[in-house]
């Protein structure tokens, strides 16, 4: 029979994921639909530009929640759809296609366009360490399954037809705006910076399909006119397909709240009769210098750019400082804050892979559980960072005594590390020096390098060179940013931020 005291520790061992559920305004338990499996879909990128630090902020995210999930021991089935038409310039019912008018501007054609910028996305992304999803559909490829869903809306009166133009009908859904909370009148008031079409019965419909008009580029045959889908309509549609009718998360940026969202729940619900997500989780945006970044202001930040000058794992250790619902202002001197705050975990990293065993004792429990609770509350990774960090001075301090770390306090020790940053958080890796400086060669051949130096510089001490021991160090700092320390242990390197 099972002590007293193991009981407790089971019990404080069986912690609860708590989630924001911007419907509810409020955290809420998470438990998913289905046992031990949850159905997550994130609106991905209009690609139709380079991604900027907006993206980063939403997909390293997003890309946290899904691997914590799945170290909770889920099973997660991810969705992440690219848009490739229908997303207008105005973000509503007017405008020109932004794809349409990309590969105008490109003098291309817009599956050209879009190609080109999803591979450039997926690079990004894949620079940042983001995984990719279980299913990325694109909505040029499922206009079958829209006009499906249209269809069905028609039928049971929830959408009409004018002129070739489908529009849902918002008066035959009574919880329209329940996301958002923007009442009808707000609705009718967004409409007021476009001409609004005279065609539709009330303001505040939204097209579900477009009547192509003449020299529109993406268009496809329809019951009612030679067109294209509307920018809500994907997301209904393929996330239906891929997760069913009802799915557990449903995540996306805040400006997404309305229209987009409160759309999406208006059609699919009308189709279903039954809950659309359970969990609706937006990320807030990203400003620069205290400034809303956007593209109109000119002051996006080009990834591609950000990389030519900064670890990718720098931006990514930078985004998780914040909570994904706070803002994240983008500064120099934030970055530069970044930089060095990851080369302190990353330093005790290395640390711990090269540290004899001792015979102290170090209890990783605490961090562990401390850890875990900052995950289980909404994510919280600005908060299971600070863990990490106190965590690396203790270590520190551990490994400074006479008596250092035991053997298997150091195994213990470096799988959480491991665990937590690299497996979860994604901002260390197996061998980290590779991110801090692109290094030609293999691994081992630096090492040797490294250890000739090594050798060199102690040679140079002992026949008392220290004019050549310490031009080694200055001269390899200055060429290749690798700083070399003396330290009782003896010598050790880094790159310095």
């Amino acid at each position: 029979m099972p002590s007293r005291n193991h009981k407790k520790k089971a019990e404080k061992q069986k912690m609860s994921l708590f989630i924001y559920n911007s419907l509810g305004r409020t955290k809420e338990k998470f438990e998913p639909l289905n046992p031990g499996i949850v159905t997550m879909y994130v609106c991905g990128p209009t690609v139709y530009g380079h991604a900027h630090l907006g993206h980063a902020k939403s997909y390293v995210s997003f890309d946290v929640v899904v691997r914590w999930l799945r170290h909770s021991g889920y099973q997660v089935k991810y969705v992440q759809n690219i848009t490739d038409v229908g997303h207008l310039t105005d973000d509503a019912d007017e405008g020109e296609d932004k794809i349409s008018k990309q590969a105008r501007l490109e003098k291309t054609d817009p599956m050209e366009i879009s190609q080109f910028y999803t591979r450039s996305f997926y690079e990004d992304m894949d620079r940042l360490e983001v995984q990719r999803p279980n299913i990325a559909p694109n909505a040029a490829g499922h206009i079958p399954e829209q006009i499906d869903m249209i269809e069905q809306l028609i039928k049971t009166g929830h959408a009409y037809e004018v002129n070739g133009n489908v529009y849902f009908s918002v008066e035959s859904f009574p919880g329209y705006g329940k996301l958002s909370g923007r009442t009808d009148q707000d609705a009718v008031q967004s409409g007021v910076r476009v001409e609004v079409r005279s065609e539709k019965r009330h303001m505040s419909d939204f097209a579900l399909w477009k009547k192509a008009e003449e020299g529109h580029l993406m268009k496809w045959s329809s019951p009612w006119s030679v067109g294209y889908p509307g920018w809500h309509l994907e997301c209904s549609a393929m996330s239906m397909k891929y997760l069913g009718e009802t799915i557990d998360i449903h995540g996306g940026g805040m400006e997404n709240k309305f229209p987009h969202h409160d759309c999406e729940i208006a059609q699919s619900e009308s189709v279903t009769g039954k809950p659309y997500v359970r969990f609706w989780m937006h990320n807030n945006m990203v400003t620069v210098n205290g400034i809303k970044m956007g593209k109109s202001l000119k002051n996006s930040v080009n990834l591609k750019e950000i990389f030519n000058d900064i670890d990718p794992l720098v931006i990514r250790f930078f985004i998780l400082q914040s909570h994904y619902r706070s803002q994240l202002d983008y500064s120099e001197t934030a970055i530069k804050a970044s930089a060095t705050g990851l080369e302190k975990l990353r330093e005790t990293q290395r640390r711990l892979r090269g540290q004899k065993p001792g015979t102290g004792s170090f209890d990783i429990t605490p961090y562990q559980r401390r850890f875990s609770e900052a995950m289980d509350d909404d994510f919280s990774t600005p908060v299971a960072i600070s863990v990490l960090f106190e965590l690396s001075k203790a270590v520190n301090s551990a490994l400074d005594r006479s008596e250092g770390i035991s053997l298997l306090s150091l195994q213990q020790a470096e799988a959480f590390f491991d665990t937590s940053g690299r497996d979860i958080l994604g901002i260390l890796k197996q061998d980290d020096q590779d991110h801090n400086r692109e290094i030609k060669g293999s691994t081992d051949k630096f090492d040797a390098i490294m250890e000739l130096l090594f050798e060199l510089r102690a040679e140079a001490r002992k026949n008392k060179n220290f004019a050549l021991s310490d031009k080694i160090r200055d001269e390899l700092l200055r060429l290749s940013g690798i700083e070399i320390k003396d330290t009782k242990e003896g010598q050790s390197w880094s790159f310095k931020s």
